[in-house]
């Protein structure tokens, strides 16, 4: 009989967190998962789930009036905000009840309570405290905001699922993707909107048509996207409004202000330090290609950790930590060509490297790059633009990069970026026939380099 009460205790339920739980206790380990929030974690509860719910409602003002060009008379239309709302929170509770069933069939066992490490092998849950031979940390990250004055006036992503009411105005301060899908989904249910960045463009770390190509499709649907600015003070009016004072000497006010600056790791009360458990200044624990942090015993996945924080990541690092712990089947994860997308309006989704950062990895490239109206636009009249990029090292013709900006761009990519996972030449794009007539066979039918 083992001395512990457990062979695996997993700190945080979401999704990297189940998934090592499920995966291990199917191998046959004792496996316990506390969580002091709804299981499911940032993704399915807070995050992409219903941001993508949101981002879909967004669309239809833009698909309502494209259909006159092709034929439809539509009539009047207008928006519940309320109903929307109760419809995400729907599918989020069935989500909720789904991942409590997989965990429950699993024969994890789950405690609704914070957890906190108290030594290399013990966990304090609530009142209770347990001993495991080994300890995964899965708490994911946080929306981080700047210490300003007025800043308790503002929401973060988190609220903004929650908002009793669509504003009629709201400034979204930050230019990474929750920004930029946060300014598209005010915008497109009817919000004015304005986004303010201190950096030079949006989406920063992204292939620099990516940015360009969005910026400019943002500001065509009516966002007012301003560079080069930081906010220094908020200030709650008596009518309810929020002036924001800028490093530039200029105010605005708008009714609601999210601050969508980045997250950070959700490591708050985790007694990392007092177990021994190694972390960096800004709250990241950084691991081994094992997931395995300082200590021998105790792992860590997803957000909190100093790796990708996308939740498709988070999966395959817990399914390849229990496989290698308890499967008996020790795998590495590799973390190259992961494909990402932003649910901006319009889309982005990409795969491989920037075309900065393949230089350096990479040396010369042959850059092929399409700009087009997608043939939806044809008839609809809407002045949209498609951005499609492939980056190719010139000495083995490998395709390294792939970008698209526009309609359906992840579900394109997605496809794609099998291929490039696989190391597929720009030759091999070449002799693979299209499917005519889609957007998507604009990356294998590009023949002539930028600038050749």
């Amino acid at each position: 009989m083992s001395e512990f009460d457990f062979d695996l205790f997993v700190i945080g339920a979401g999704s990297g967190g189940v998934r090592a739980a499920r995966i291990a206790a199917g191998y046959g380990a004792r496996v316990g998962i506390c969580e002091s929030s709804r299981v499911g974690g940032t993704c399915v509860i807070r995050g992409c789930v219903p941001k993508k719910l949101l981002s879909y409602a967004a669309h239809f003002h833009e698909e309502f009036e494209d259909a006159a060009g092709y034929g439809w008379n539509v009539g009047e239309t207008s928006f519940n905000w309320s109903r929307l709302i109760e419809n995400k929170d729907r599918e989020i509770d069935r989500l909720n009840k789904v991942y409590l069933s997989l965990l429950k069939n699993s024969g994890v066992r789950l405690f609704s309570e914070h957890g906190k490490m108290m030594s290399q092998h013990e966990v304090q849950v609530g009142e209770e405290v347990f001993t495991a031979d080994k300890i995964l940390i899965a708490t994911g990250a946080r929306p981080w905001v700047p210490d300003i004055p007025g800043v308790e006036h503002s929401i973060t992503s988190d609220e903004a699922f929650h908002l009793e009411a669509l504003p009629e105005s709201v400034v979204v301060i930050g230019g990474g993707f929750i920004a930029c899908e946060f300014a598209g989904i005010f915008n497109g249910l009817g919000s004015k909107v304005v986004q303010l960045y201190r950096g030079e463009q949006i989406l920063r770390g992204f292939d620099h048509d990516v940015q360009n190509t969005l910026a400019t499709e943002m500001q065509k649907k009516g966002i007012d996207v301003r560079l080069h600015i930081n906010v220094i003070e908020l200030i709650k009016q008596p009518d309810g409004l929020i002036t924001l004072k800028l490093d530039d000497g200029s105010e605005l006010q708008a009714d609601t202000v999210m601050f969508a600056t980045g997250r950070v790791p959700n490591v708050r009360g985790l007694g990392l330090q007092d177990a021994g458990v190694h972390a960096l200044p800004g709250g990241m624990i950084p691991v081994n290609e094992f997931s395995q942090t300082n200590l021998q015993n105790v792992f860590a996945v997803g957000d909190v950790t100093n790796r990708v924080n996308l939740t498709p990541v988070a999966l395959m690092e817990g399914h390849a930590f229990a496989d290698s712990e308890f499967g008996g089947n020790p795998r590495p994860v590799n973390h190259r060509f992961i494909p990402s997308a932003v649910f901006s309006h319009p889309p982005v989704a990409t795969v491989g490297f920037s075309e900065k950062e393949a230089e350096v990895h990479y040396g010369k490239l042959d850059v092929y790059r399409s700009v087009f109206t997608p043939m939806k636009h044809t008839l609809s009249g809407r002045q949209e633009k498609t951005m499609m990029k492939l980056l190719v090292q010139a000495s083995s013709n490998k395709v390294v990069g792939l970008h698209v900006v526009g309609m359906d761009a992840p579900e394109i990519v997605q496809g794609f970026a099998v291929a490039i996972k696989c190391g597929l030449t720009k030759q091999q794009f070449d002799q693979t026939i299209g499917i005519h007539p889609t957007a998507a066979e604009e990356l294998v039918t590009m023949r002539v380099p930028v600038g050749a």
